[in-house]
């Protein structure tokens, strides 16, 4: 750790040149032997083998965090305080300036995974105790819809294209934490799903992986098949605009129904909040003239899991305990 030094005043100028360059330009040529080259537009350290960087940001896996500027890797991996910071980028920055913007490549996202762990004990331990079935979730592992990653044994939730190929990753704390997010790369247009074995002409929506989860488990506790049902997490919340005729239907969806034209049918299963209620009308609005609308929210608690647990007469896992080292 570099020792603190008194307050200086620094230019908000030069401030704002040093926040400007980004990290494989500042490694690329003045650390060039610590940078190494991946996979198509992924680079990591030779310092920091679990240090990836892609798509304009890095991501330092092992230590759980991450950022975009080379002013933020100077802070947070090499320690410096912010004044030795922008001092040590300041003669650097000077005779540099951002590339030109170009219009954007069609290239394909490139999906950072975390490292699996050797099994998935503890995502299936919470899981469980979140009321989720037992089979349920053993055939998720089997198909790799859902891993436990190696470093903080977070559950991982994989949602793949087409081809079976992983698009999008979304994790979530399993040890006593809220903690959740998605993978650097990930491709919200396949978000985490459940897909009918057979062609079938509707779909349940779900915001959340853990909620899907619990409705495929009520299916099977009343006796039906969560498998002839197409369930699909927008992997998070979905935000109408102020004026709802100006909102877009969710990449997820709109992507989703675009490859399975036979849908008549979308049952809303969306929160018992403000938000969930906001959500519900608007996709009722940008929907209801190409399909058929239910409007299904749990009929008790805030979402799908808060019912099930209910259901089950299991008693809720405190919300508001969070741990800041969940990655």
């Amino acid at each position: 750790m570099r020792s603190n030094r008194p307050y200086v005043q620094l230019d908000p100028a030069v401030i704002e040149q040093a926040r400007q360059m980004d990290l494989l330009s500042y490694l690329q040529r003045y650390e060039p032997d610590n940078l190494k080259h991946v996979a198509r537009n992924v680079y990591c350290t030779r310092e920091h083998d679990s240090l990836k960087i892609s798509n304009g940001k890095w991501y330092w896996w092992s230590r759980g965090f991450g950022g975009v500027s080379a002013l933020d890797y100077l802070i947070k991996v090499k320690e410096y305080s912010f004044v030795e910071a922008v001092e040590a980028l300041a003669g650097i920055t000077a005779s540099w300036s951002p590339p030109p913007v170009s219009a954007p490549k069609k290239e394909p996202k490139v999906l950072l995974l975390p490292p699996r762990n050797k099994d998935c004990d503890r995502v299936t331990q919470y899981l469980f105790g979140r009321g989720i079935d037992f089979q349920i979730i053993q055939e998720c592992i089997a198909d790799g819809t859902i891993y436990e990653s190696a470093r903080y044994h977070n559950v991982v939730f994989i949602g793949k294209d087409e081809s079976g190929t992983p698009k999008y990753a979304a994790y979530r704390g399993t040890m006593a934490s809220s903690f959740k997010g998605d993978a650097s790369g990930s491709d919200k247009r396949y978000s985490f799903r459940l897909l009918a074995r057979e062609p079938c002409q509707s779909v349940h929506l779900f915001e959340a992986a853990i909620d899907l989860l619990s409705y495929a488990t009520l299916l099977k506790c009343e006796g039906k098949d969560y498998k002839k049902e197409n369930l699909l997490s927008l992997s998070g919340v979905y935000q109408p605009k102020k004026e709802i005729k100006d909102s877009k239907i969710p990449i997820a969806l709109s992507t989703f129904l675009k490859g399975n034209p036979q849908v008549k049918t979308i049952f809303l299963h969306l929160d018992n909040d403000k938000t969930g209620r906001l959500c519900t009308a608007a996709l009722k609005e940008l929907l209801q003239k190409d399909y058929q609308i239910v409007d299904d929210p749990p009929p008790v608690g805030k979402d799908f899991n808060d019912f099930l647990l209910s259901y089950l007469g299991i008693a809720r896992p405190n919300r508001n305990h969070e741990r800041r080292d969940a990655r």
